[in-house]
């Protein structure tokens, strides 16, 4: 299993993307200058190094791939079925055939070019010949295309497959689909396999792990077995049947009493006898799932009889629910106990057995006298005893919630060491800065006692005691403007949000003159209600403002550039743009205009435009300017 993680196999490409990965890769690695006043013999082996170079990563890659697929005669004969189910194994076989063949073909081809191109008399001839070479592996490569597809779609479906290992140890679950299979390996595992109420919701092997007595067990779910003839099974079922065929393991058998699975007992019985022979030489036990629904009593006696002619003394037959979690420790605990016995057993018959009793050695210690020492068990231990059966009986969190049900409230606090009284106190960790922890004073409660006695004996000497004061007139008033001033504040609130957050549209000046809310008559109102005295106030101006308007007959101080724009112009009117244009919708429709003009431009005249690909070098020099030699560096 070491010698194959499937996870690790390189990614197979597609024959277009092979070749140009290939090719380059020569142009990237190997020279790229020539002329034809060099010697013939550097030109011949200019070109050649290029064939040769092509040739070996070819060689290198396609030999890549056929390493990593794993070789079915080499592997598991587990792993090597489930791959005749899952891709066929002659059709696996023949595409690795033929990317075998497809190496040795582009060898051949590259030694018999190299051959010729000793013979090459010009640099024409030279060339022709490494293109000839170059695109003969290109056509050999692209003939592969189907098969490279094809071993791509197999190496990700074997990236998927979940990693079994068949030497260790492993409790198989079989059965009718719909029986409780998935259930069970969620309860006792860490996986978490889909469960649905209707039948082959698996439809691939799914493994779980769990620890029992500190070892490492793996639990494979396997797709529901129909009661049909082996050639008639599809590739779900055969996956069972291949799991079940070649792994060491612990088989637990599941059926369904209650017949909710959509399938007689009759017809799990005739399943059961019709693949026993899988079952040989492996612990097998058989459990009746949905307890809760259906017991083994409650069946009519000819049932009975049924199942209970199956099990037998090296059959147990078991009863469990999935669903209450009844007897699922009891089964998970059984088929580890039978599957170590198992083991134990195997390794006692094989030839290894010799080899270890021989290093191993018992001493049995001779007895010093007579004298009866029966065990002793101390007190101490005797009393650690007891307390851990009381802490046994004490209820968990767990039982209360079921027994309280909705009623549950989690109370993290109420087994905390404090009284009562302090037990919900809310305390923070961290105030201001500082860990609460670090500030506990260990005699707090005789200091808050003695506070406390303080406190009491100010209070019986009257030092808190307060003098009631009569309240005057002018105390009165004052408080009843104080009222009035925050009820007044608290409306200007208001009505300032009910303005702010208001959607009325804000009508423009020109169109109606605005309500003024402040007037002279309001103004005397509220001053008088605040207590000012208005009665001196009938004269008084409060409308009179400012004058805006600067006087036409005052000459301006300082003489007007004739280019400047004229300040004498209204506010009112809408500013003009950089394009001299006052409406906005006119400017819209100038700007479109221009556009479809341009347009009109650049399809008339062939010109680019704005919507073009722009590629800004076509021929990037660092690729196109050949090799440079030994301190040339003045391109850059």
């Amino acid at each position: 299993m070491s010698l194959y993680n499937f996870k690790k196999i390189t990614v197979v490409p597609s024959a277009k993307d092979f070749i140009d990965i290939i090719l380059s890769k020569t142009q990237r690695k190997t020279p790229t200058v020539v002329h034809k006043h060099y010697k013939i013999s550097r030109i011949r082996q200019f070109y050649m190094r290029k064939v040769k170079f092509t040739q070996q990563n070819f060689h290198d890659r396609l030999s890549q791939i056929i390493q990593d697929f794993p070789k079915l005669d080499d592997i598991h004969p587990f792993y090597a079925d489930l791959m005749n189910v899952l891709y066929d194994k002659d059709h696996y076989k023949l595409a690795l055939g033929q990317i075998n063949t497809a190496r040795h073909l582009i060898d051949n081809v590259a030694k018999d070019y190299v051959r010729l191109l000793k013979f090459g008399d010009s640099l024409y001839r030279c060339k022709q010949l490494k293109k000839a070479a170059l695109g003969r592996m290109a056509t050999i490569m692209k003939r592969q295309g189907p098969n490279l597809q094809y071993l791509e779609q197999v190496r990700q479906h074997l990236a998927r497959l979940p990693s079994i290992d068949p030497y260790t140890r492993t409790i198989i679950i079989c059965g009718f689909p719909n029986v409780g299979k998935s259930s069970f390996i969620n309860k006792v595992t860490r996986a978490d396999v889909e469960v649905q109420p209707y039948a082959f919701t698996t439809k691939s092997l799914y493994v779980g792990h769990m620890d029992y007595k500190y070892i490492r067990w793996q639990v494979i779910d396997t797709p529901g077995i129909l009661d049909h003839p082996l050639e008639q099974r599809n590739v779900i079922e055969m996956q069972a049947i291949t799991a079940l065929a070649h792994l060491r393991a612990a088989v637990l058998y599941i059926m369904d009493p209650s017949e909710q699975c959509g399938h007689t007992l009759e017809d799990q019985v005739k399943l059961f006898e019709s693949i026993k022979p899988l079952f040989t030489n492996k612990p097998l036990l058989i459990v009746l799932n949905k307890s809760d629904v259906t017991r083994l009593e409650e069946l009519p006696a000819q049932k009975q009889d049924l199942v209970k002619s199956l099990s037998g003394e090296d059959v147990p037959l078991f009863e469990m629910s999935t669903l209450t979690d009844e007897g699922v420790m009891e089964v998970k605990q059984e088929a580890c106990e039978k599957l170590l016995a198992y083991r134990v057993e195997m390794k006692i018959r094989s030839k290894k057995v010799d080899s270890v009793l021989n290093r191993l050695r018992v001493a049995v210690p001779n007895q010093r006298d007579d004298k009866p020492r029966p065990p002793c068990i101390p007190d101490s231990v005797l009393k650690r005893k007891q307390e851990a059966a009381q802490k046994a009986k004490h209820k968990l969190e767990r039982e209360i919630e079921e027994e309280m049900g909705d009623d549950y409230v989690l109370d993290l606090k109420k087994n905390y060491d404090l009284p009562e009284e302090y037990k919900y106190d809310v305390i923070p960790e961290i105030w201001e800065g500082h860990n609460i922890a670090d500030y506990i004073d260990p005699d707090i409660f005789k200091k808050l006692e003695e506070l406390e006695r303080e406190e009491e004996l100010r209070e019986s000497t009257g030092m808190y005691a307060v003098p009631k004061m009569e309240m005057d007139e002018t105390l009165r008033e004052v408080r009843q403007l104080a009222r009035q001033i925050r009820d007044k504040k608290i409306l200007m609130k208001q009505e300032a949000s009910i303005q702010k957050n208001s959607t009325k549209p804000v009508l423009p000046r020109t169109s109606a003159a605005k309500v003024r809310g402040r007037t002279t008559k309001r103004l005397r109102e509220e001053m008088t209600n605040l207590g000012v005295d208005m009665s001196e106030t009938e004269n008084a101006h409060f409308t009179r403002t400012p004058s805006r308007v600067r006087s036409l007959s005052r000459p301006p101080l300082k003489k007007m550039r004739m280019d400047s724009e004229s300040r004498s112009r209204s506010m009112s009117r809408p500013p003009r743009d950089e394009m001299g244009i006052k409406d906005v919708t006119m400017k819209k429709k100038l700007k479109n205009i221009a556009h479809k003009a341009l347009k009109k431009k650049i399809a008339r005249k062939g010109m680019k435009g704005e919507a073009d690909r722009f590629i800004g070098t076509k021929m990037p020099k660092h690729l196109f300017s050949g090799k440079r030699g030994v301190g040339k560096t003045d391109r850059r």
